[in-house]
């Protein structure tokens, strides 16, 4: 793969595997069809985990344990060309070993017998049409098709098969296995009805139970945001069985940063024609968003700068010359923006006339990489499957009622333009949309839709939608020593449920030594290895001897019948191994130690071995001692043990250094940081800009004025923060924390997972999750330091509430000396009581609680205020 997995996708492509192997297995065994789904929110890299599992299904993966299925043959089905045309290109663009000779389209003129193994071929909707070149002669019922003077067909371009034989064929050769992929899959299962009910049944129903002597495909895969038309059809087909879906967590899609979390609302505050003054906001928030990206770029050091583009969504029949007008503002509004920048992705595909200009059609899958484009004039959705991380602004002259188009076009801008997000910057991790004709009261349907994923209702806990925000900045009374004692605070990481510490010692030494922070890094590394194993080898040397000869002997049984008593008798046999089963023996092996450590290891084994009469014997005896060490499970522990001490000590004693490199490097540490079976602390970002929003909404529609308050890390032009409390308790906080002596400022700890937000792990029935305290406050010591406060308004009327106090207070008895304080605080009662977690005896008492509740009234907990 060209890309780094993020650690949900990693999960979710092991997952599909498996899944896979299972299918593969019953149809070969049991001529037992397999149905299963892959669900992940937009944005979550679906097509780049696919590609990730047609390198394991075609070449095999060390790093999931797969063997390659030499017999594969994928079908990618879609109802849109576009969108195949997009998948084809993307997994090329994400796969190393993937060709453009193994991403075929299917075109009229296709006429194989066979499928070739080893291929990925894309058909959509219309190349199945009744209509098209490629099934003509399938149905005998079909009129048009001329026949011969014996009664038969004959075929369009007297081709041998149409595409249903072909698929036949494929499916019917034992050696061959077809895998059907469904690309946006809950598209396509509802039209039509069923043989059952005497309806015609849909393409892609034909295609998993099979149509006129052709069966159906034996493994289905469905792909999407949303799958369950897709099991709910799956349940009522004909011969299949379904296995577990796969299902990606939003969080953590939201965590990793590739897709923004933040969408910013514009509208009008009063009824009116607001159209023009709206246009022009847009046109200045992407010239302003165009501006912070070169002014990142710049600061980076990075060669090329995102170029973002406005999507100007219409109405399905427009007034061509108002939308000239509306252009017209924008290039008023902005009038350094080349004249030669707007195209349109209307259906009907041509250019378009629009007042005085003239606007040309691009393909929607063509967006992305045309940095020229820098407004876009668009109708419904673009298209399925359409997404352009580029799309920053959305002007939208729909109407209220046209909701539904707006959140599905919206929903395909929320992809990351780095794929990551950018610490400590709300504005390069936000997308905005105006809306000139919505209301207050109407815009309350949008933001639900937005919450809720919009286009395919997924679940989105973290994501925000502001209404009018403000940018906060830095508060330039605040000192830098407080800045330097918040970002010195410990975060904790979540642990992975998929660990390789070998591999993250690997990937480490890579990125050290491209950083030339620790040249020959990897060299180093396997060196820190190699005397584990040798060591192992001293400590283990009698397994590792019993391990040598079953890898050097093959045992078996002879079965002899008496033909005559018709008794049998088992008789066990031992040979001697050769090299083939050897080398077996050594490839498994090599993957729980790690291929590349194999390989070093196997030749340092071979440098030391003075009995071997050439290099190949050497070798092979290296290797018989590398396949019996993956035999003994403690060798592998002890090594993984080292190799993640090894890896830590690395990102300790190069903390300094990495902190000084840029956020994309930066970035690539983050990620082997957290590749770990243990929570990890990490280093807060400094945040730089945050959106704030300045007014709280009720349900029905009213606005009221958030309080501001001052000496926040952040601030705007007045030198005040605009907070909502979620509860009166934490605005009784905040108000008697920043009331005592020496404070010298505040920090309102981000709720959402962002490289500026401290997270502390807690253990929830046995599921790892973050919480992030609400609030740190800073003092001045006598000395001149700052010590740092966390005081938690903490509720204890949730059913997590128990373990979140648990993790604070294991939070606090491993960090407390980084801290003045560590309290949570919660109303019980009509009274204020607050646990001083920094203490051993209270948080014993934490421990041993029955509940947050009897922690709070237990005798370990003290007044806070009456």
């Amino acid at each position: 793969m060209k890309f780094t997995l993020k650690d949900y996708q990693d999960e979710a492509v092991s997952d599909v595997l498996k899944r896979l192997k299972k299918a593969r297995k019953d149809w070969h065994d049991d001529h037992y069809k397999n149905a299963f789904s892959l669900t992940a929110t937009t944005g979550a890299g679906k097509t780049v985990m696919a590609a990730a599992v047609f390198e394991a299904l075609f070449y095999g993966s060390d790093d999931y344990n797969f063997e390659a299925d030499p017999g594969a043959v994928v079908i990618w089905f879609s109802d849109d060309p576009s969108l195949n045309e997009q998948s084809r290109w993307r997994l090329q663009e994400a796969s190393d070993k993937l060709t453009v000779s193994d991403l075929l389209t299917i075109e009229s003129t296709f006429g194989r017998e066979k499928f070739e193994p080893g291929k990925i071929y894309f058909l959509n909707t219309q190349k199945l049409g009744k209509k098209s070149l490629l099934v003509r002669g399938h149905d005998p019922d079909d009129a048009e098709i001329e026949k011969d003077g014996r009664g038969g067909l004959l075929m369009p371009d007297l081709r041998s098969y149409t595409i249903w034989d072909t698929i036949r064929n494929t499916i019917e050769d034992p050696d061959l296995t077809v895998y059907l992929v469904l690309d946006e899959a809950h598209r396509g299962m509802k039209e039509g009805g069923s043989t059952s009910t005497g309806g015609k049944p849909t393409i892609v129903k034909q295609l998993i139970n099979g149509t006129g002597g052709v069966p159906g495909i034996p493994v289905v895969w469905g792909i999407s945001a949303t799958v369950q038309r897709f099991d709910e059809a799956i349940k009522g087909m004909q011969g299949h069985g379904t296995l577990p879906n796969v299902v990606v967590d939003s969080k953590k899609v939201l965590d990793s940063g590739l897709i923004k979390d933040t969408i910013d609302l514009d509208i009008p505050d009063e009824p009116g024609d607001f159209t023009t003054v709206l246009l022009r906001r847009g046109t200045k928030k992407l010239r302003e968003i165009s501006d912070a990206w070169a002014e990142y770029s710049s600061q980076q050091g990075a060669a090329g700068t995102v170029l973002p583009l406005m999507v100007l969504q219409v109405p399905n029949s427009p007034n061509h010359n108002e939308i000239g007008e509306w252009l017209d503002t924008i290039f008023a509004e902005w009038p350094g923006l080349a004249h030669d920048c707007v195209a349109n992705v209307f259906g009907e595909h041509k250019t378009e006339t629009f007042g005085s200009r003239s606007v040309p059609y691009i393909e929607p899958e063509r967006v992305q990489e045309s940095t020229w484009v820098r407004v876009l004039i668009a109708k419904d959705a673009i298209s399925t499957g359409w997404d352009c991380p580029r799309a920053e602004v959305m002007v939208s002259f729909r109407a209220a009622s046209d909701r539904t188009h707006i959140t599905q076009l919206l929903g395909r801008m929320v992809r990351s333009p780095l794929a990551r997000r950018i610490p400590g910057n709300d504005r390069l991790n936000a997308v905005d949309c105006l809306l000139p004709r919505f209301d207050k009261s109407s815009v309350e349907a949008v933001v639900t839709s937005l919450m809720t994923g919009g286009e395919a209702g997924e679940d989105l806990p973290l994501r925000r939608v502001l209404i009018r925000p403000i940018e906060v900045l830095p508060n330039p009374i605040i000192p830098e020593l407080v800045w330097a004692k918040l970002l010195s605070l410990p975060s904790q990481t979540l642990p992975k449920r998929q660990v390789r510490p070998i591999k993250r010692l690997t990937a480490l030494a890579h990125e050290l030594a491209a950083d030339a922070l620790l040249p020959d890094a990897g060299k180093i590394a396997h060196t820190e290895m190699h005397q584990v194993l040798d060591k192992a080898r001293s400590n283990f040397a009698t397994q590792i001897a019993t391990a040598r000869e079953a890898v050097l002997s093959v045992e078996g049984q002879t079965l002899s019948a008496d033909v005559a008593t018709q008794v049998m008798t088992f008789n066990q046999f031992v040979e001697i191994a050769d090299y083939a089963v050897i080398e077996d023996a050594y490839r498994r092996s090599a993957r729980i130690i790690s291929p590349d450590l194999a390989t070093t290891y196997s030749e340092h084994l071979s440098r030391q071995d003075d009995q071997a009469e050439d290099d190949d014997e050497g070798l092979i005896d290296a290797h018989t001692t590398v396949a019996a060490i993956g035999l003994i499970s403690e060798i592998e522990e002890v090594l993984e043990v080292a190799a993640e001490a090894q890896c830590n000590a690395w990102l300790s004693g190069y903390r300094d250094q990495i902190a000084a490199l840029s956020d994309e490097r930066q970035e690539a540490y983050r990620q082997i940081r957290e590749l770990s079976a243990h929570p990890q602390d990490v280093s807060l970002a400094r945040p730089k800009a945050w959106l704030q929003p300045t007014v709280s909404r009720e349900a029905n529609g009213a606005e009221a004025p958030l309080p501001r308050y001052e000496k926040h890390m952040l601030c705007d032009s007045e030198g005040l923060f605009p907070i909502g409390f979620d509860a009166s308790w934490e605005k009784v906080v905040l108000e008697i924390e920043m009331a005592k002596e020496g404070r010298l400022g505040w920090f309102r700890n981000p709720p959402r997972s962002s490289q500026d937000s401290l997270g502390v792990v807690y253990d929830d029935g046995g599921e790892k999750k973050i919480v992030r305290p609400d609030f740190i406050f800073f003092s001045s010591q006598p000395d001149g330091s700052v010590v740092a406060d966390i005081v938690d308004p903490h509720g204890h009327h949730f059913a997590d509430s128990l373990p979140k106090l648990r993790g604070l207070a294991r939070y606090a008895e491993e960090n407390g000396h980084c801290y003045g304080r560590i309290e949570a605080v919660a109303k019980v009662d009509g009274k204020y009581q607050r646990l001083d977690l920094m203490r051993p005896e209270v948080r014993a008492a934490v421990a041993g609680a029955a509940s947050a509740e009897a922690a709070y009234l237990g005798p370990s907990s003290e007044l806070y205020v009456s």
